[in-house]
């Protein structure tokens, strides 16, 4: 007597969840096009509440939870993952890599069950690739469920002892060059905070979610009416700046009346501290004419005209690429005092020599100082890229001291701690010229504690809860 052929089990056809599919598009957006996730993750969810009646603000923080914390661990995933495999990472097509990604972020970053986590993964994978892929899916993160991440970390990862650097690297999701950039830096800026528990504390502050901080643009808004627009619980003093508050996690800006009619906007903290420096400081005889050299996309440049025009100035702002020019403009529309927005390269300046009064070079930079808001940037910026932009940086100096008048001041700003971008450019810059001099900018950040012996100062993420900005202010004599 034959034995009966097993029955087959009915085909099920994968459930579409799509905060995981919003998560998944944007993981490719960002992988095929080098995009960033803060800005094509927005339309993302835009589409997706019209594609989805029942998708709600849930779902969006989800999906945001998943893209950003993929991002951010993206390193030490990879290493969990290649533990897991035979396959080479680099023959693995790229899109199963970031189903896998996604899955892993579910299973040792979030509280979601094992059993969810991994099912509804596998649903997407067969959603968005084919069966065959979905089964290796369904393998790989079986297996990364049998460990926490701890466990995964100590395992992947070489201990401090043998390797302090690449251990920080691979527990903390940061490429060891970036690891060692950093350390250098703090090295410099904080010399006696700058060993194990340092690096750990920079290193994790890059990985929290930054907070929304807002700015009240002066003469068009103020901190007491942004605070009197929400809920007590919604909104908390700025730590440093006299123009901040900030967003309680899950706020909405555009709910507030004065950032939807541009009179405030959202605004990292220390970018409120490099405008409002330069502002502070004492020029000698006129003070009408101002600049922004590198002003796109607005916001320093925003803050820069309000405060202008309460002293009666006239603010320049130059952006090179036309696209920023236009977020520049729309950032400015409805500045109390006069402005002009133009497209020009500050290192062949639309200006005569010696015309302004104060001038900002907020310079293109490799961004290592915006980690937790492009956690993306880790991986895709190279050493080669600090390298690429130091004769830009430091020709938009040189440009920007000429364009200065004796007695005013320049301020030089950028978003990265690491010394080539930093202090050696304006080293360098000063290197022969006797006509410029350092002006201690500790002076004109009051109240902010941990700035090193200056004259220059280094922000931090895990000292001030900023952005890591870095600024230098000279005085032409």
């Amino acid at each position: 007597m034959s034995t009966p052929a097993p029955k087959k089990r009915p085909y099920r056809k994968p459930r579409t969840d799509p905060a995981r599919r919003v998560a998944f598009d944007a993981l490719r957006a960002v992988d095929e096009r080098d995009a960033y996730a803060n800005l094509v993750l927005p339309s993302l969810l835009r589409k997706a509440q019209q594609q989805y009646p029942d998708f709600d603000r849930r779902d969006a923080a989800f999906a945001t939870e998943l893209v950003y914390g993929t991002l951010r661990m993206r390193g030490a995933y990879d290493a969990i993952i290649a533990s897991c495999t035979d396959r080479p990472l680099g023959k693995m097509d790229p899109p199963v890599l970031d189903v896998i990604s996604l899955g892993a972020h579910q299973l040792l970053g979030t509280r979601i069950p094992t059993h969810a986590a991994v099912s509804a993964t596998v649903d997407l994978a067969r959603t968005v690739l084919t069966d065959g892929p979905a089964k290796f899916v369904n393998a790989v993160l079986r297996r990364i469920s049998e460990r926490d991440l701890d466990e995964w970390l100590d395992r992947v990862a070489p201990s401090y002892d043998e390797d302090a650097e690449e251990h920080l690297g691979v527990h903390f999701s940061h490429p060891r060059w970036v690891v060692s950039a950093l350390w250098d830096s703090l090295g410099v800026w904080q010399p006696g905070y700058s060993g194990r528990s340092a690096m750990e504390d920079l290193l994790a502050a890059d990985n929290d979610r930054p907070e929304v901080t807002l700015v009240a643009r002066p003469g068009r808004a103020t901190v007491a009416e942004l605070r009197d627009s929400l809920p007590d619980d919604a909104l908390a003093p700025g730590r440093w700046s006299p123009f901040a508050l900030r967003l309680a996690e899950g706020g909405d800006p555009a709910t507030i009346p004065a950032v939807r009619e541009n009179r405030a906007g959202v605004q990292d903290e220390g970018s409120q501290l490099v405008a409002a420096a330069l502002a502070a400081v004492p020029v000698q005889g006129r003070d009408t004419r101002w600049l922004d050299g590198c002003a796109g996309p607005g916001g320093k440049a925003a803050l820069l005209a309000a405060l202008a025009a309460g002293r009666g100035a006239t603010l320049v702002a130059s952006e090179v690429q036309p696209h920023r020019a236009r977020l520049v403009a729309r950032a400015l529309e409805g500045n109390p005092g006069p402005y002009q927005v133009i497209t020009a390269d500050g290192t062949r300046p639309a200006w005569r020599p010696e015309s302004f009064d104060r001038v900002l070079v907020d310079v293109p930079c490799s961004g290592l100082g915006a980690l937790r808001r492009r956690p993306e940037s880790r991986w895709r910026r190279k050493p080669a890229d600090v390298a690429r932009f130091a004769p830009l940086q430091r020709g938009l100096l040189r440009s920007a001291l000429d364009a200065t008048r004796p007695g005013g001041v320049v301020g030089y700003a950028t978003c990265s701690p690491h010394l080539a971008e930093t202090r050696v450019v304006v080293q360098d810059v000063l290197r022969g010229r006797d006509d410029v001099e350092w002006v201690d900018a500790r002076a004109f950040l009051p109240g902010v504690p941990d700035l090193g012996d200056g004259p220059d100062v280094q922000l931090w993420p895990h000292l001030h809860g900023t952005d890591a900005m870095y600024l230098a202010l000279l005085r032409r004599k």
